[in-house]
């Protein structure tokens, strides 16, 4: 399911980012995040054989979950991850090669940015969707400022040091949604724990969405 289609059916707007997972261990934890209500995933390309890991995920997860790669830094990246069966591609900078290779592989694109000029750069490659990275280094204050500039239907995502105890800030201050790292996963972590913080953020997520309505 797409970008758009998983926000408009009203998933929570969360990328779950699985740096370090194993192949071995990634459909238990992939489906554990489901179960919680995470539909997003990420497995970025710097984790022990992701590409086996991403079609292991892809394999086992529903239709109504967007399985992908984070960390993709070439076209080369892009065919892989899309041979893996991802479809959707994050990475921590603009290259407008690499959004134009995903776009034209069907994926969704969540490039990172940190200025002004690369937002721009990214939206002129085609992505409707921006990662704002590192978050914790400018935090929901500057995002707030970047959206007065940014065009209305740019969407943007506040990726690095986001939780579940910013995760209302971010989105008062015009996130569509985040992408969490460490503070959900970290290799080695039990299921139990994982699902119970994967949960807690469902809940925030829908109770803040609860009181906008």
């Amino acid at each position: 399911m797409s970008l758009n289609l998983q926000l408009q059916q009203g998933s929570p707007p969360i990328v779950a980012i699985l740096r370090g997972v194993r192949p071995d261990e990634v459909v238990e934890i992939g489906l554990a995040l489901m179960d919680a209500g995470i539909r997003m995933i990420e497995v970025p390309l710097n984790s022990p054989q992701p590409l086996v890991s991403i079609e292991r995920l892809v394999g086992a997860a529903s239709e109504q979950s967007l399985i992908g790669a984070g960390t993709v830094l070439t076209a080369a990246d892009v065919d892989a991850v899309v041979s893996a069966g991802g479809r959707l591609m994050v990475s921590p900078n603009t290259n407008p090669a690499v959004i134009s290779r995903a776009l034209e592989k069907g994926m969704d694109v969540l490039p990172g940015v940190m200025t002004p000029t690369e937002a721009f750069a990214a939206i002129a490659a085609g992505a409707s969707h921006i990662k704002l990275f590192p978050g914790s280094a400018v935090g929901p204050t500057y995002l707030r400022a970047l959206r007065d500039v940014l065009p209305r239907d740019c969407r943007v995502w506040a990726v690095g040091g986001t939780s579940v105890s910013n995760l209302r800030d971010w989105l008062d201050a015009g996130a569509t949604g985040i992408g969490i790292g460490g503070s959900l996963y970290q290799p080695g972590i039990g299921i139990d724990d994982l699902h119970a913080r994967a949960a807690a953020l469902v809940t925030a997520w829908n109770s803040i969405a609860a009181k906008s309505r």
